[in-house]
């Protein structure tokens, strides 16, 4: 079961293939249209992040599955990650509305609503890893 995909972002073009790629990967494991739309939205800006504030990074989408106590479930497992600047204060990005690109704000606090799990990682000067995942309940 290891489907699995990684999308170079290094353009506009990137975000729009990981979004495809993540839609396409979440149909495939059995999400709904509301939750295909939840994990396609929090791809978009874990890229659309990726786009305006590196050079270049991936996104890596991946099936994944658990036993838990009512047996297998399924899901899928997105990770956002760069080689870029890195997030000093990553408090401050965590707070909605805290923008720096004069966009809406949503940002990764939208991206932890939208998905079950959630998981950053960022050294200054080195880069950061947003690790994230949704389940099929």
């Amino acid at each position: 079961m290891s489907n699995h995909s990684c999308i170079e972002i290094a353009n506009e073009w990137g975000i729009v293939s990981a979004r495809q790629a993540g839609r396409e990967l979440s149909k495939e494991i059995g999400f709904g249209s509301v939750d295909q739309a939840r994990i396609t939205t929090a791809i978009s800006e874990l890229a659309r992040n990726i786009y305006l504030y590196t050079e270049i990074g991936k996104i890596d989408l991946e099936e994944i599955s658990d036993n838990h106590k009512n047996g297998k479930v399924r899901g899928i497992k997105v990770v956002a990650s760069d080689k870029g600047p890195g997030i000093e204060n990553l408090r401050d990005v965590m707070v909605d509305g805290f923008t720096t690109s004069g966009g809406l704000g949503a940002g990764l606090p939208g991206v932890k609503r939208l998905m079950d799990e959630f998981d950053i990682e960022s050294i200054p000067g080195e880069g950061t890893t947003i690790t994230t995942i949704k389940w099929l309940r």
